[in-house]
């Protein structure tokens, strides 16, 4: 019979060798004998005791009924009960129940998983929920088939807090605690995806449309909202109603869906004034404003499903409607924008009236983006912002590209200058007494690769604008300078000047000085036979600039003049104390010369009486000052005849010439008179010239 010893070693079989145990958890034969094996095993259950009660996560072992064997210390405290309430405590009262982690956990039981990761809400004995990391590791027997489960719990309540502050602020604003910017796109991003997918899977949805083409029409083109009669507050378009969507579908009928999935809608609104107040108040006044403005904006226009209401940054904010019935949905929203925001905001004890412009854009969300979107309501609100504020503004897409076109001219002015796609024309300035050609104003153009031949008209406000009219007025100057040169030294005994228009940004942005005297040195050109034109306006705007470098230019010896004479600030004290030499009538003031002749039967005769009046008072007021006058637009023999009656001493327009190249100046003047000058010329029948000046 086998068995030990009274000594304890182990008892020889009988075949005379001792008898041999094995490890109970591996089956392996001990090294040293069965007391270095339960010490062993000892030691180890030990460690694992220590490690379970002290360890700083829940932790507790399941059986396969799913009621706990032992739990430590750190899991009864996590959850507000003691060690001893745990036992025999079924998993499900401590841990709520969830359908799908339920059946990867009873996948865990039954062996076919060995670990699973989880968050799980703990059930705490004050009725609180207590949010926790949970990982489940099955423990299996000798054999392979499970017997526990070890359960660590790891209390991440306040880093979820702590997750969820963060992510609030990431997402608000700090001021007025409305949606920001970022949570604005994740939200418009989020009702186009679902607008697709209800597109993709509709019945009648054909081929998907690449974001960026215009949207599929019916056919029914523009539609128009009814403005109403008061001018305040009204939507308008380009031509100052309120137009629809143009080539996109019409707008639904209420309750009626569209057929190709649905639509959005947004309102992106800006105040009025703001910085007025933020300079005259102070900024913390400002700011509680924005936050009045915001709660006035929360309380009225974000109920209602897909609705949210968000601050975009400054002064901006913006009314997302996800899931929109059409253009007049959201007009009628920016209507009601825009008499919300003109009620007085009682401010730390000031009452503050603020108005806001609000840009509308309403579409299907098939054939546009998010980006697009939001794009179009900008472009939106600036044009509300331009046809007078305190009003919304419909999205018209003709609108759209003729504002697209004008940022794509804009950008190209400089690189189009150094590809030398700028070319100068030259018109004829005749002398009305003698016929004699006595110089030639210099016109740019834009010889476009696309667009063709543009008239400065098209570019020369973008130019100023975005400061390009100071390099490509100094290569005007310098290419009339050189024309002139050639002139002198073709016809020296004429002496023909050129007339070279002067931005009121060459001024302000450049050492026109510098720059005037350059070009005349480098050309070999007489300071005298330079005329530069400038605007009444600029001339006698504010501060002293202006006044000092033309007081430069004339003591140069160039020739100034006053170009649209008339139309700016008129003040003729002025005309005596400025370096002034000619002035330059503006057209309106010669419309009145195409009316009949004075003293004959004619609607136009009474209009005619007083231009004529008005320009004789001008000339003999010009002619005391000792200054010279200039007529633009004459288009007839007679509108000539006449100013030459008034006094006027030089002219030009399409009865002497059109613009031209270089040769046709050249041509007049090898020619004996102004006769010959006419025949180089063009005379149109009624149509005036209307050329802008570079």
């Amino acid at each position: 019979m086998n068995g030990t010893t009274t000594d304890g070693t182990p008892a020889p079989d009988t075949t005379g060798s001792p008898l041999m145990t094995v490890c109970p958890t591996c089956s392996a034969p001990p090294a040293d004998g069965t007391d270095q094996l339960l010490d062993a095993l000892r030691a180890s259950e030990s460690r694992f005791r220590a490690a379970f009660a002290d360890a700083g996560i829940g932790m507790a072992l399941i059986d396969s009924t799913d009621r706990v064997i032992e739990a430590n210390p750190a899991l009864a405290a996590m959850i507000g009960r003691e060690v001893s309430e745990l036992v025999r405590t079924h998993i499900h009262d401590i841990i709520e129940a969830e359908d799908t982690p339920r059946r990867l956990y009873r996948e865990l039981v039954r062996g076919e998983r060995d670990r699973l990761r989880m968050e799980k809400r703990l059930k705490h004995r004050e009725g609180r929920t207590v949010l926790s990391k949970v990982t489940l590791s099955l423990i299996r027997d000798g054999a392979g088939r499970p017997m526990y489960t070890l359960a660590m719990v790891e209390d991440i309540t306040e880093q979820r807090r702590l997750w969820d502050r963060l992510k609030y602020q990431a997402l608000h604003d700090p001021l007025t605690r409305l949606p920001n910017r970022a949570l604005f796109f994740e939200r418009l991003d989020a009702a186009c995806l679902r607008a697709d997918d209800h597109a993709g899977h509709a019945a009648h949805a054909g081929h998907a449309q690449h974001p960026g083409q215009p949207p599929r029409t019916d056919g029914a083109g523009r539609q128009s909202l009814r403005r109403p009669a008061n001018g305040t507050g009204n939507g308008t378009g380009s031509n100052g109603k309120a137009n629809g969507t143009g080539g996109r579908p019409v707008t639904p009928a209420p309750g009626e869906r569209q057929p190709n999935g649905r639509r959005v809608g947004l309102c992106y609104l800006d105040l009025d004034g703001f910085a007025a107040i933020n300079e005259t108040l102070g900024h913390h006044i400002g700011d509680q404003l924005l936050v009045a403005v915001a709660a006035r904006l929360e309380i009225g226009f974000a109920r209602g499903e897909g609705r949210l209401v968000a601050r975009l940054g400054g002064d901006e904010f913006a009314v997302l409607v996800a899931d929109s019935e059409g253009n007049e949905q959201l007009t009628a929203l920016a209507g009601r924008l825009v008499a919300a925001l003109q009620k007085p905001f009682e401010v730390a004890g000031h009452q503050l009236v603020v108005t806001a412009s609000v840009g509308v854009v309403e579409r299907p969300v098939e054939g546009t983006t998010p980006t697009d979107l939001v794009k179009d309501a900008d472009s939106t609100l600036y044009w509300s912002k331009a046809d007078g504020r305190a009003r919304w503004t419909l999205y018209d897409p003709d609108r759209g590209a003729h504002q697209l076109t004008r940022q794509l001219l804009t950008t190209a002015l400089r690189p189009a200058l150094e590809r030398g796609e700028f070319s100068v024309e030259y018109q004829p300035l005749v002398g009305l007494a003698d016929g004699v050609v006595h110089g030639a104003e210099a016109l740019v153009r834009w010889r476009h690769p696309r667009y063709g031949t543009l008239s400065p008209d098209r570019f020369i406000p973008l130019a100023e604008e975005s400061g390009a009219i100071v390099p490509l007025g100094k290569w005007v100057l310098e290419e009339s300078c050189r024309q002139a040169r050639r002139w002198l030294m073709e016809f020296p005994d004429t002496e023909t000047f050129v007339s070279v228009n002067l931005a009121a940004r060459q001024i302000w942005d450049s050492d026109v000085v510098a720059d005037v005297a350059q070009a005349l040195e480098s050309s070999g050109l007489p300071a005298r036979l330079l005329q530069l034109e400038i605007t009444e306006s600029a001339l006698l705007g504010p501060g002293g600039r202006p006044l000092q470098a033309l007081q430069a230019l004339a003591d140069m010896g160039v020739r100034i003049a006053i170009d649209d004479f008339g139309t700016g600030y008129s003040n003729l004290a002025y005309l005596s104390r400025l370096p002034v030499h000619v002035l330059k009538l503006d057209g309106t003031f010669i419309e009145g010369f195409r009316d009949p002749v004075p003293g004959r039967p004619g609607q136009g005769s009474r209009r005619t009486e007083a231009d004529e009046q008005i320009v004789r008072a001008m000339v003999q007021l010009a002619h005391a000052l000792g200054l010279t006058v200039t007529a633009e637009g004459i288009e007839s023999a007679a509108q000539a005849e006449r100013l030459r009656l008034t006094g006027c001493d030089t002219a030009q327009g399409w009865y002497f010439a059109r613009p031209g190249e270089a040769a046709l100046v050249a041509d007049i003047l090898r020619g004996a008179n102004a006769g010959e000058a006419r025949t180089n010329g063009t005379r149109p029948n009624g149509t005036r010239t209307g050329e802008a000046l570079a």
